[in-house]
């Protein structure tokens, strides 16, 4: 039988996520993997890894918050925005803690952020590092992100250790470079840790090293299942006859189900044998119907 579900790998420094992947992949012989967000080779921690038939919830993820804890270095502008790039400006003229929580706090909240030219986003179907590391530079469209909660600790004069827990797409390297335009003096990322993702943490996630060191057995035990990716998500079980047109992706209305919900909501659908399918609660002629959008058995 293929595998199939969700691994949460803790990915450590000097090892790109597509590396990862792919290491992952092997020691599972799996036939195929990918991840569910970048973490660039600087960064270490939790680095969702779906396996088999799981691949196909890549697109409807509904982790959006993510939680991560960062070293902020103050008085450094470098091109990446973190400090394995080219330095672009040093500065020693740091300004006091008082000012520097006040340009932390003003992070809080909804913003615009636009993503680095080194990140993976594509632009006219090439990646943007790509075009970076050739000397090109293009223009980026902001993106809408959120600062649900930013905390700080002082190290020293010029490091802070940042805690911050934010939606999906929130760069970190942005986010600190973008203190140090607020402040004057430049800043960037020195370290960077993912703590969590979704409803993933960190006490949850396996280091490439743990796994290999796993029999086949117990690395069986640590995927879990595609349904888990969605726990978050009400559940309705359809009676067989229901369920054998939900295959079929015939919409099932939920007058006849005795379900309700608001359109727009996403549902798992089950049958007597257990999770199949995700569905969307959307509106018909005959009215609202839980419409399978996604198979995961076959």
């Amino acid at each position: 039988m293929k595998k199939s579900g969700v691994v949460i790998l803790y990915k450590e420094e000097g090892i790109s996520s597509q590396s990862a992947v792919n290491r992952l992949k092997r020691l599972l012989n799996a036939d195929k993997a990918g991840h569910t967000g970048t973490l660039d080779p600087l960064a270490t921690g939790v680095l969702p890894i779906l396996v088999g038939r799981a691949v196909k919830a890549s697109e409807y993820l509904t982790s959006e918050h993510k939680h991560y804890g960062a070293t902020l270095l103050l008085g450094i502008r470098t091109d990446t925005e973190d400090v394995t790039g080219a330095v672009l400006e040093r500065s020693d003229n740091i300004p006091s803690e008082q000012q520097v929580a006040t340009a932390i706090e003003n992070m809080r909240g909804e913003s615009m952020q636009t993503p680095p030219m080194y990140s993976a986003i594509k632009v006219g179907g090439k990646k943007l590092y790509d075009l970076a590391r050739s000397g090109i530079t293009v223009e980026r469209e902001a993106r809408k992100i959120t600062v649900y909660d930013i905390k700080y600790e002082k190290l020293s004069e010029r490091e802070y250790f940042l805690d911050v827990r934010c939606s999906k797409g929130t760069y970190i390297r942005t986010l600190c470079a973008d203190i140090g335009e607020a402040l004057g003096c430049g800043a960037a990322m020195k370290t960077l840790e993912r703590l969590s993702a979704g409803n993933y943490t960190k006490d949850m996630a396996h280091t490439l090293s743990e796994i290999e060191n796993m029999t086949e057995e117990e690395r069986d035990k640590i995927i879990l299942p595609t349904e888990d990716i969605f726990s978050d998500l009400r559940s309705v079980t359809l009676p067989p006859f229901f369920a054998r047109l939900a295959r079929c992706g015939v919409e099932i209305y939920l007058h006849k189900i005795s379900f309700t919900g608001k359109t727009g909501e996403r549902i798992r659908l089950y049958d007597g044998t257990g999770f199949f399918a995700l569905g969307e609660i959307r509106v018909f002629e005959g009215g609202e119907a839980i419409k399978p959008i996604k198979q995961f058995d076959v």
